[in-house]
């Protein structure tokens, strides 16, 4: 019998809360480059407690933080995905995974810029 996955569909909140949970924790101990930007994330809430910025910068702020480490799952996930896939090195895979790493780079950069914003709003 073919398994569609059902069995996960109607599962409770706290359930899946716990798949979720398990994603995040196969990440942290899988790659680097989350632990990298969960502690940049770490290091940014520092710089904005101290800097005491309007409630706007701590928005903004966190959501870069959030988008940035979603991403970074999410580009992990495509990674884990191919390589169990295809196992073997693949042109359209490393474009797939380029094109995931591209996305993370995007982020990283507005989250530099929105940082370059904050301290120069909040040092004059």
């Amino acid at each position: 019998m073919e398994n569609t996955g059902d069995e996960f569909k109607n599962r409770s909140l706290w359930q899946r809360s716990g798949y979720a949970l398990n994603g995040i924790l196969a990440g942290l101990h899988r790659e680097g480059s989350l632990r990298l930007e969960l502690a940049v994330a770490a290091a940014a809430l520092i710089l904005l407690a101290w800097l005491r910025p309007p409630a706007v910068w701590w928005a903004v702020g966190v959501l870069m933080m959030a988008a940035v480490l979603a991403a970074e799952l999410i580009n992990s996930a495509i990674e884990a995905l191919a390589d169990h896939l295809h196992p073997t090195l693949h042109r359209e895979i490393r474009v797939v995974k380029d094109m995931a790493a591209g996305a993370i780079l995007v982020l990283n950069l507005a989250a530099l810029v929105v940082l370059a914003l904050l301290l120069a709003t909040a040092l004059r």
